[in-house]
Parts: structure tokens; C-alpha cells; sequence
């Protein structure tokens, strides 16, 4: 706010002094005499005698005279002059700046008029426009990462335009990476993070002035160090805010009614008062249902957002997209409205080369099994044949189950080994003769190996939080002989004997190898058959087999694909190997997807909310969907907050500083060209 003021430069006698000037400029008017020789008949002699006396009048009506107004307005500006005026203005702190803005989901929000990005945009080109000549600054966009829009300069329109082309994201906030770009450039030698080893120190100290214009909805930065980097936080927010966001969306085959399925929409209420909204769910843009959602006010001491539920049952569905929408007239649109596809999930592709266990092939092939698998059963000597070289190098299966074999090669897929370990890879270098490791180019090392086969392992412990044995019941369960295993870094222990681990998970570029240290059966070198467990005749064997289908096979045990953050990659899988996918956004913007080395297509392009076309190779037939949703609490939460920046909590204040404004400068140079224009009006002898 501008507050206008005056400081008198006079004391109350000069004052005084000045204030007889326009009386006398006046009194000179009344008293001036304007005669002139002139030759004129005598009864126009006596005429202008006349006005003679009237002049010499102290009571006559004053003529209008521009000489008279301007000698008055003169003397006007130079006593307002004196009174030095001004106002109590803002100036910018420092002369280096650093202009963080925030593009988040939550900076959409119409608390403030149009929004909150349009406020901060606003706010950033007023203090780009009252830099001092020769100040410089930058701009960095920042959502869940962070932007450079302009690097350091002192072009004032170079900066606005980059503050003007900056656009709304659907992102969540996370600030740390903004923070390391600009505190590198202000302290030297130092890092933002000092935990992160990646973070390069700045060479030279570059003090500057930071403004954070943000509403603070992400986590605390408590890794960042300032510096030499003063922060000022400028809060974008109105005085209330008011939202009802959808957090969650999802669909279930209905247990308790075969054929039939169900919707699950979860929302929150981040307003002070109760709120009354209608759900409605819309398939392929038909709408199936409605229900009106009671949802309770936030909680007025934790801020806690009030939570509500609501479900939809549906006849069988297929294939199709489904769209929960509220009507809720809040400040942010974005989480108004969740998607879901729904697709029937694809069976695996699962091959299980076996020199014929039974009881493995009777687990396979059970009916759950097959409702979520495709398999192919082969025996050893398929190893050796060319077509299974390119399919398994070509990533054709989900999972290749190898029991007591083992391929030269590992295929480009997840695998499950059977007492038998994976075949070595070119991983770490090797001693030379004579030498000390790593003086040598990389050889073939294993990365699985193995202890002394043993009898009668006792098994001790089992993970039962990973997938793969989840469920799993092995305290009944008796081995005869057991390999110990180690895998590579990474590996997880599943099952634990008092010999070593007998059941783990390592790692490989992308994808997973499992490993059982025991047979099922053991083939003796005679052509004999022995037993070498009993886990075949337990409840656990056939839910250890259905656990690797689906863990390993990638089987989704939802019905509806899973839903995308704005900004997450996705990864994708096509039914048969292809070179690229092509995934078209919600807007029809269309992107080609190469495929990795581990036979998926990732696709990182989710900056818009909705439904994403993937189309395999060259077709046109759109082959899976999936929806990318803004399920965030803290962008739904509208409510600003305090900056929590390493140990320190930076509150909102005013991005300037109050400084005095002078006037009397330019009302002097009012003065002076009113002073020219009289001289000149005057030398033209002009009387009005």
C-alpha cells in the first residue's frame, strides 16, 4: 500500500516569507499602469484616462492574465517542492536474484483471481520491472523438478518473457532440485545437499536474493543449506480455500457375486465445512450411476482432511474406461474428476522346461493356474534349438521356469530356477596370473553360487511380506538334501535353513531371477526317480507356484490397470515383441517409445490428466490403455504453509522492502519548464 507524506525543508518564518509572494505577484496586477504614447482622437484620450484611474483602483476586477496564472503556478510548485513530497514505497532486496516459481498442480487453484501461478507470474515480472540497471537474475520453474526458464542476465524483457511462457503442470511439488540449482550458484564450495555425493560445490560465492513464490504444499527440504542465500517466501494463496478432491479410484471383480463388479471412490474434504456432493460414474462416457457423498469438515485442531467412501456395483465389464466425477464447485478442478481402464488382465506367457516333475505340472496346471497364465511345457533339450535362442532372447515369454537345467544364456525375461543356479554373466574383472584384481578386462564370473550339497536342512526362517512366499507354510515341510545359496548384491533371503539361504530373488538389468537350492524330484545319473521333498503333498506347494506366476509373470490381480501420477513413468508390455509402441495423450499429442533391453517400453510423457492410447509397432489398433490421475492429498490440500528449509521454517512475507519515494525532483522539473514557458509568453507580449 502507497502512503503519501510531506517533509518541510523551511522553518515557520521562511514559510511566512513564501507565502507573501503570491499576494504581491497579485498586488503588482492591480497596481501596474499600462501607458503607451499613442496619437488618438481627443474623446478616446479621455476614455483611456479613464481606465488610467481604474488601474490606479485598489478595488477593480482582475483581468485574466496568462502571465499572472503561470507566475502563480510557478511559485505553487516551488513551495510544493519544498514540502520535499513523497510515499512509502518498495524496493527489491539485493541486486541478485533468483525467481523460484511454482507450476504444481495445487498453483491451478482459483482461490486467487485467475490463479495462483497467474498471481506469482504477476508478482515476479512487477519486481523483474523495478530492478535497478544493472541487477541481474534468473528464473527457475520448479513442480516435482526443476527448470532453468533463463539463466543469469540483466535484460529486463529476456526475464519477462521467460516468466510469461511458463505453463500450469499437473505435477506434484517436490522443491529440493529447484533449491540445488540455486544455492549452487551462491555458495562456494559447498553443496545444497550435503548428503548427495552428485551434487557439485559452486567454484565462487554469488550471494543473491531468493524468492519462493509457492503456496509450500511439499515436504520439508531438510537436507538444504543457505548460505549465502537469503530466502523470502511469497505465499500464493487467497484468504480461504475451499476443495473436494477424489484420492483414490479403482475396480474389483465383486467376490461375493460372481459376474458382477465393483467401483471404489475415496474423497477428501479440505474445506472448514461440511460438504454434500454427487458422485457420478460414467462408462465410455454413458453414465451407469449417481449417489450423493456426505464428506465431513476437516478437523479443526489437526487439520486433518474430513474422508468419505462410496461404491458402485456393475454388471461384468470386459473392456472400457470408466470416469468417477463429483460436481463439486471448489477452488481446483484437476482432482474433480479419476479415470480407470478396465481390461480383463492378460494372461502371462509362461514356459517350464522340465525333464517332467509331475508334481510340478499338476500345480500348473490347476484352474487358477491357467486362469492367469499361458503355459508352454518343454523338456531340457529345447535349450538346445535355435528357436528357443531368439524367443527367449527376444523377450517372448513373461517367465521361464528351468527345473534342474539351466540355459547358456539368461533370457530377457524374469526366470525361476529349480535346483540349479543361473549361468555366469560378464559382471567384475578377474585376477591376472601372477597380478592383483582388476588388472585385467572383465570374464565370465557366476553371479549365483552355491555350498556343499547337504542333508536334512532345517528351515528357520521365511519372509512373508515378499510376494514369492507370501502365505508360503514351510514348518511342516522336510528336504533331504539342499544347496546353500548366495546370490548377487541385491539378492532377498526368502527362505532361511540353518545351512544358508534355500529360496532367494537377486536382480538382473531389469529383471528378477528366483532360485530354489533343491529338486522337487531328483533324476539320478541311472535313470532313477527319488523324492527329494514332501512339499508336494502340502497345502503351501501349489500357492508357492501360483506366487511365481503372478509375481514373476507380471500378472495384475486388479481388474482395472494401474492408475499413473502426473509426471511418473509408465511401463509397458506388449503381447508380442515389437520395436516400438506408440502412446498418444489425452490432448492426441502422439509419442514413439523405443523398447528397453529388459523388453519394456517406458514412457515417461504423463503430464496430462487422462487416458493414454498405446498402439503396437505400425498399427493403428489401440492395444491397452492407461490413465494417468492427480491422487495427491497434499496438491487437493489448498492450504498454505510454512517452508520448511533445512532447520530453519521461513514464513510468508512481503517480496519488497519499504523504502521512501521522492516527488519533489520532478516537480522541480515542473517547476523549471513552467519558469521557460512564462519567459517565453512573456517575450511574445501574449495577454489574454
Amino acid at each position: 500500500m502507497l502512503l503519501a507524506d510531506f517533509i518541510s525543508m523551511l522553518t515557520w518564518w521562511q514559510w511566512g516569507l513564501l507565502g507573501l509572494i503570491p499576494p504581491a505577484i497579485i498586488a503588482l496586477y492591480f497596481l501596474k499602469l499600462r501607458r503607451q504614447p499613442l496619437a488618438v482622437p481627443s474623446t478616446y484620450l479621455w476614455s483611456r484616462a479613464i481606465e488610467d484611474l481604474h488601474v490606479n483602483s485598489l478595488w477593480q476586477r482582475l483581468r485574466q492574465s496568462l502571465l499572472l496564472f503561470l507566475q502563480l503556478l510557478l511559485i505553487a510548485l516551488i513551495a510544493f517542492t519544498l514540502l520535499r513530497p513523497g510515499w512509502q514505497g518498495t524496493k527489491l532486496l539485493g541486486n541478485r536474484f533468483i525467481f523460484l516459481i511454482d507450476t504444481s498442480a495445487s498453483m491451478s487453484a482459483t482461490d486467487v483471481n485467475p490463479s495462483r501461478l497467474d498471481q506469482a507470474k504477476k508478482q515476479a515480472r512487477q519486481m523483474i520491472e523495478q530492478m535497478p540497471q544493472g541487477d541481474t537474475a534468473m528464473v527457475i520453474s520448479f513442480s516435482n523438478v526443476a527448470k532453468v526458464e533463463q539463466s543469469f542476465t540483466d535484460d529486463k524483457k529476456r526475464l519477462a518473457r521467460a516468466v510469461d511462457l511458463m505453463e500450469p503442470t499437473k505435477r506434484p511439488t517436490d522443491i529440493n532440485e529447484a533449491l540445488r540449482a540455486a544455492s549452487g550458484l551462491a555458495n562456494p564450495g559447498q553443496s545444497a545437499n550435503p548428503n548427495n555425493p552428485n551434487d557439485t560445490p559452486a567454484a565462487e560465492a554469488m550471494p543473491a536474493t531468493m524468492y519462493i513464490f509457492t503456496d509450500g504444499g511439499f515436504a520439508p527440504a531438510k537436507n538444504f543449506k543457505a548460505g549465502n542465500l537469503e530466502t523470502v517466501y511469497m505465499k500464493q494463496a487467497g484468504e480461504t480455500q475451499n476443495n473436494i478432491a477424489i484420492v483414490a479410484f479403482s475396480t474389483e471383480v465383486n467376490p461375493e457375486k460372481p459376474g458382477r463388479v465393483q467401483a471404489f471412490g475415496r474423497f477428501e474434504n479440505h474445506s472448514d465445512t461440511e460438504a454434500n456432493v454427487e458422485a457420478s460414474l460414467f462408462l465410455n462416457d454413458t453414465l451407469l450411476d449417481a449417489k450423493q457423498v456426505s464428506i465431513t469438515a476437516r478437523d479443526a485442531k489437526t487439520k486433518l482432511p474430513g474422508a468419505a467412501g462410496v461404491n458402485f456395483d456393475m454388471q461384468e465389464i470386459e473392456s472400457g474406461i470408466l470416469k468417477l466425477q463429483i460436481n463439486a464447485k471448489d477452488h481446483l478442478v484437476a482432482d474433480n474428476t479419476a479415470f480407470a481402464v478396465v481390461n480383463m488382465p492378460r494372461p502371462a506367457k509362461v514356459l517350464v522346461i522340465s525333464p517332467g516333475t509331475e508334481a510340478l505340472s499338476l500345480a500348473l496346471q490347476t484352474t487358477e493356474a491357467l486362469k492367469i497364465a499361458n503355459i508352454t511345457t518343454a523338456e531340457p533339450k529345447l535349450l538346445e534349438t535355435k528357436a528357443y535362442t531368439d524367443q527367449a532372447a527376444e523377450g517372448a515369454y513373461d517367465l521361464i521356469i528351468y527345473d534342474q537345467c539351466a540355459p547358456k544364456t539368461l533370457p530377457a525375461c524374469n526366470t525361476l530356477f529349480i535346483g540349479r543356479l543361473p549361468p555366469g554373466e560378464d559382471l567384475a574383472p578377474a585376477p591376472a596370473a601372477g597380478g592383483k584384481a582388476g588388472e585385467t578386462g572383465p570374464q565370465k564370473v557366476p553371479r549365483w553360487t552355491a555350498g556343499m550339497r547337504q542333508a536334512q536342512p532345517v528351515i528357520i526362517d521365511i519372509d512373508q511380506v515378499h510376494p514369492l512366499t507370501q502365505l508360503v507354510q514351510m514348518n511342516n515341510v522336510k528336504v533331504a538334501e539342499a544347496t546353500p545359496l548366495k546370490g548377487p548384491p541385491g539378492t532377498v533371503k526368502l527362505i532361511e535353513s540353518d545351512l544358508g539361504a534355500l529360496y532367494a530373488i537377486g536382480p538382473r538389468a531389469g529383471y528378477e531371477d528366483a532360485v530354489l537350492g533343491f529338486d522337487i524330484v531328483t533324476y539320478a545319473a541311472d535313470g532313477k526317480i527319488y523324492a527329494n521333498t514332501d512339499w508336494p503333498i502340502r497345502r503351501s506347494f501349489p500357492v508357492f507356484v501360483m506366487n511365481a506366476l503372478k509375481y514373476l509373470g507380471g500378472v495384475r490381480s486388479s481388474l482395472a490397470a494401474p492408475s499413473i501420477l502426473p509426471g511418473e513413468p509408465s511401463v509397458l508390455r506388449t503381447a508380442t515383441p515389437v520395436e516400438t509402441v506408440q502412446v498418444s495423450a489425452p490432448r492426441g499429442d502422439r509419442f514413439t517409445v523405443p523398447r528397453e533391453l529388459q523388453n519394456t517400453y517406458v514412457f515417461g510423457r504423463t503430464e496430462e490428466l487422462g487416458i493414454y492410447d498405446v498402439r503396437e509397432g505400425s498399427g493403428q489398433k489401440v492395444s491397452q490403455q492407461f490413465a494417468v490421475n492427480l491422487f495427491d492429498s497434499n496438491e487437493s490440500n489448498l492450504t498454505p504453509k510454512d517452508l520448511e528449509l533445512g532447520h530453519n521454517t521461513v514464513k510468508a512475507q512481503e517480496s519488497k522492502q519499504n523504502a521512501r519515494q521522492e516527488l519533489w525532483k520532478w516537480l522541480l522539473l515542473g517547476a523549471i519548464g513552467v519558469l521557460i514557458f512564462e519567459w517565453y509568453i512573456y517575450n511574445r507580449r501574449v495577454y489574454l
